[in-house]
C-alpha cells in the first residue's frame, strides 16, 4: 500500500495551520509526509511545499487535502493538479469535499472532484460579479467608493476661482467640485488666486 502525502496551507503567516495538520495526522499521514505553505495565497500556480509534496508522491501514494480551496482559486489549476497527480500513478483525497471524505483515485471521487472544482470557480466568478455590479451602482449613484478622493487639477481650481470672481457662491463651486469651501480657499491660495467674493 502507498504512504499518504499531507499538504496543508495558509493565505497569511498570521494564519494558524493547526487544525489542518490536526486533521491530517488523524487521517493516517505520518508527521514527516506532512508538508505545509504559511503565507502563501492559493492563487498562485507554484508554492513551495506543495511542490515538495507532489515531488513526494509515487505511484500508488495518495495526496491528502482538508478542503478542496488549499490546493487552489482556480479550476484549471486544480484540474491541473489532478492530472499531475494522477500521471505518478497517484490519488487524491478531499477530507472534507462536499461534506464527505472524497478520494479521486475511485471514478465517483474523481467525478465529484471535478464537479466541485467547477463549482468552486463559479462561486469565484459569481463575487467577482456582484462586486463589480455594486461598484457600477454606487458610481451610478454618486456614492463614494471608498479608496483615495478625487485629486483636483490647477486648471479645475483656477476655472472654480474665475466663476467665484465672476459672482458664484463660493461655497456652491466647492460643492459642484466636489470639495469643502476651506479646501477650495487652500487651493487657490497655493496658486495665489484671488478669493474676492468669500460667501
Amino acid at each position: 500500500m502507498g504512504k499518504l502525502i499531507g499538504y496543508a496551507r495558509v493565505s497569511t503567516r498570521a494564519q494558524d495551520s493547526d487544525r489542518q495538520e490536526v486533521d491530517l495526522l488523524a487521517a493516517g499521514v505520518r508527521r514527516d509526509d506532512l508538508y505545509v505553505d504559511h503565507g502563501v495565497s492559493g492563487a498562485k500556480a507554484s508554492r513551495v511545499d506543495l511542490d515538495k509534496a507532489l515531488a513526494a508522491l509515487h505511484d500508488g501514494d495518495t495526496l491528502v487535502v482538508t478542503t478542496l480551496d488549499r490546493l487552489g482559486r482556480s479550476t484549471v489549476n486544480m484540474l491541473k493538479l489532478a492530472e499531475e497527480i494522477k500521471a505518478k500513478g497517484a490519488g487524491l483525497r478531499v477530507l472534507n469535499l462536499g461534506g464527505g471524505d472524497v478520494d479521486t483515485s475511485t471514478p465517483m471521487g474523481a467525478m465529484v472532484f471535478t464537479v466541485m472544482a467547477a463549482l468552486g470557480q463559479m462561486e469565484l466568478e459569481i463575487k467577482r460579479e456582484r462586486i463589480t455590479d455594486s461598484v457600477s451602482k454606487r458610481r451610478a449613484a454618486g456614492k463614494d467608493l471608498g479608496g483615495r478622493k478625487a485629486q483636483f487639477t490647477d486648471s479645475q481650481i483656477k476655472n472654480a476661482a474665475r466663476l467665484i470672481q465672476a459672482g458664484e457662491p463660493a461655497a456652491q463651486v466647492a460643492r459642484d467640485l466636489g470639495m469643502s469651501r476651506a479646501t477650495l480657499y487652500r487651493r487657490m491660495e497655493v496658486l495665489s488666486l484671488p478669493a474676492k467674493s468669500r460667501n
